[in-house]
């Protein structure tokens, strides 16, 4: 038995356009453990909503859609599943908070009818039983008086509450592994709080393994054990969120971090200058190439692949990193001593 809950290996989401291949994900690997939170950050278009709903089989079945690589969970790939066997999964196993808590409720039907749906379709419960699950897990994400919240329609929650009430909806059947895309983006800083203590309450108390799709480092900093830095379609930097913000080994992840913005501190936000490459045409070499500040003339020829660092499970793709790597260039500068105000 693997010691990993889900392991994902080069796996590859294209779309076919008009004008070409879009190659949103391309030989994306990471790996989630038992009761670990994993963070998949990056710019907008980089490929981790893509990622996520891959890994679900909510893309991938259209002929203009093609899915390769292995997603495997408890050792058996879910991408050779039937579309029947990945409905049993969905919802059970692995279940999805989606990003916009707004729009992922059915405004037709009361909120403990949506959520008393996933075990009723599941486990075959009766419609009393479903109900009382529902109120359950209405009351276990912190909603005020559950039992009559749930016969209340979603526009009578507040955004928090509509956002815990799906979150609710995702842990009726104890599933093992919830990704969560963006859950904190349309809330606002009060409620994100609340939502993040929620999301470490649920992981000590189900053991539920947490896959966080966002680009909020703040975040990633509070919550998460392992980061996975996303850029074109392509993980560059792996390892734990000490890893990642103390000893960054990729331009682009001092880039992310030198955007921080940090309260009470004056200094200039340093952004990425330039685009994102278009994903119908990607560049030979390194994707990040045309916006790096320490570009060679290998990094314009040749794509560098993830390698491991001076730190056990801390691997980069960069090719700087062969020549003493970038966190020594970084030492006193603003991205190391912003990446301990965010901590």
């Amino acid at each position: 038995m693997s010691e990993y809950l889900m392991e994902v290996k080069n796996l590859a989401t294209h779309f076919r356009t008009q004008k070409g291949v879009v190659k949103a994900v391309d030989g994306v690997d990471f790996k989630v453990k038992k009761r670990e939170i994993l963070a998949i950050v990056g710019e907008s278009g980089c490929g981790k909503s893509v990622t996520s709903q891959s890994i679900m089989r909510l893309i991938g079945n259209k002929k203009n859609e093609e899915i390769s690589g292995e997603v495997l969970y408890h050792g058996e790939n879910l991408l050779n599943k039937s579309p029947h066997a990945m409905r049993n999964i969905r919802g059970k196993d692995i279940s999805m908070v989606f990003q916009d808590p707004m729009t992922s409720l059915n405004p037709a039907y009361n909120v403990g009818t949506q959520i008393a749906e996933m075990p009723a379709i599941h486990e075959k419960a009766d419609k009393k039983t479903a109900w009382r699950r529902a109120v359950e897990m209405l009351t276990k994400v912190g909603i005020p008086s559950p039992k009559d919240r749930a016969n209340q329609y979603p526009h009578q929650f507040s955004g928090g509450m509509r956002q815990r009430g799906v979150i609710a909806m995702s842990l009726a059947c104890d599933p093992d592994l919830i990704i969560a895309d963006e859950p904190t983006t349309a809330l606002d800083v009060t409620i994100q709080a609340q939502v993040l203590n929620l999301f470490r309450k649920l992981r000590d108390e189900t053991e539920a393994a947490i896959v966080l799709i966002t680009h909020d480092l703040g975040v990633v900093a509070e919550l998460c054990d392992k980061v996975a830095v996303m850029y074109a379609g392509k993980i560059v930097e792996q390892g734990t969120v000490e890893d990642i913000f103390d000893r960054p080994k990729h331009p682009y992840t001092i880039g992310l971090l030198n955007s921080v913005p940090v309260p009470g501190n004056r200094e200039r936000l340093q952004p990425i200058e330039g685009q994102p490459p278009n994903l119908h045409e990607l560049p030979e070499g390194c994707r990040f190439a045309e916006r790096c500040p320490f570009v060679m003339d290998q990094c314009l020829k040749q794509q560098p692949e993830l390698e491991p660092t001076d730190f056990e499970d801390h691997t980069a793709a960069c090719w700087i990193e062969d020549k003493g790597g970038l966190y020594e260039r970084y030492k006193g500068t603003r991205s190391s001593r912003r990446s301990e105000k965010v901590l």
